[in-house]
């Protein structure tokens, strides 16, 4: 049964990753780096790496820097869209991997292959129809985003508290939360919704360890309420800070814009120069909702602690049928 123990909280989550707390980092591009990944897994979750920014021997070092940083178990985020997903793929069999997470794509590609070489695969979804098809497609786990997420986004626009819910009528599999979540209260909340772990980026985003510039931390730390918008909806949609690039972006959609005319407009590494170099002007700057809420910079491994402990907190806090 789950539950709490001495280790930290046991259940399908943490036993399938042999990890202390469900609570995992997510493997954002320009921020999932070796360092946070293993400080995260050194505090008790899942630390991932995000490959999706990464050259494929870029990769490879990321991974053995986190083998010389970490005995715990880590995991890597190989969008299925990459151009160079083969080789990907192959650095993480070779360099024995114990977990991948996999996104933007059809889970049928990889997974078998993955699964052959002992490697436990999980897929990020945005909808129960895609979570059922994941399933059907030998997962290990799903995790299930929603809409308040940064970065890319799904086309349902289907919000945390609606998906995780009707993901998990329809899963049998272990169910884990992203979209929305920073804070140990919104831990509890979707394991009460039935997930069994949780998934966060922008919370990992401001740390010392996330690769991302500073001067991007300090924009997320600064976000208010309504400062993040979901745009790009022709082309793929990504949830971002509003800022001179975003404003044309809809002048050239309000203008009717052709999907060739968008992708002009973005250009090549423009998430980089904006997450990774600090233009808070022309660059892509993709961050969550959650932004409004996060109001300073700290460890990572104080952020998987001050989660756990809020989430312990909230756990035992009695209720009263008013």
């Amino acid at each position: 049964m789950p539950g709490f123990s001495e280790n930290g909280f046991e259940n399908r989550v943490t036993q399938l990753f042999g990890i202390r707390y469900p609570i995992i980092q997510a493997g954002m591009i320009w921020a999932s780096g070796w360092r946070l990944a293993s400080a995260v897994s050194n505090a008790g979750g899942l630390g991932i790496i995000g490959a999706g920014s990464m050259y494929p021997e870029v990769l490879r070092e990321h991974i053995q820097k986190c083998k010389q940083s970490t005995d715990k178990p880590f995991a890597v985020n190989v969008p299925l869209l990459y151009p160079d997903i083969d080789k990907h793929i192959a650095i993480i069999i070779e360099e024995k991997v114990p977990i991948v997470f996999t996104s933007a794509g059809n889970p049928k590609t990889w997974t078998a292959k993955l699964k052959e070489q002992g490697i436990t695969v999980v897929h990020v979804v945005s909808s129960a129809k895609f979570a059922k098809k994941c399933e059907d497609a030998g997962v290990d786990a799903v995790v299930a985003e929603g809409f308040e997420a940064g970065g890319h986004n799904g086309r349902e626009e289907t919000t945390t508290l609606c998906l995780i819910p009707a993901v998990r009528q329809v899963l049998s599999i272990p169910l884990i939360a992203a979209g929305g979540i920073a804070t140990g209260r919104a831990m509890y909340a979707m394991m009460v919704l039935g997930a069994e772990g949780v998934q966060m980026g922008s919370r990992f985003v401001a740390t010392p360890e996330a690769s991302s510039s500073m001067a991007f931390k300090e924009a997320v730390i600064a976000a208010n309420e309504g400062d993040t918008i979901v745009t790009l909806k022709k082309l793929t949609p990504v949830r971002l800070i509003k800022n001179q690039f975003y404003q044309a972006v809809q002048e050239a959609e309000n203008k009717g814009a052709s999907q060739e005319e968008l992708e002009a407009l973005l250009g090549r590494a423009r998430a980089k120069h904006g997450m990774f170099e600090g233009d808070l002007v022309e660059g892509e700057l993709e961050i969550g909702q959650v932004s409004s809420i996060i109001k300073e910079i700290k460890p990572a491994g104080e952020v998987v602690a001050d989660v756990w402990n809020e989430f312990v907190k909230a756990f035992h806090v009695p209720f009263e049928i008013l």
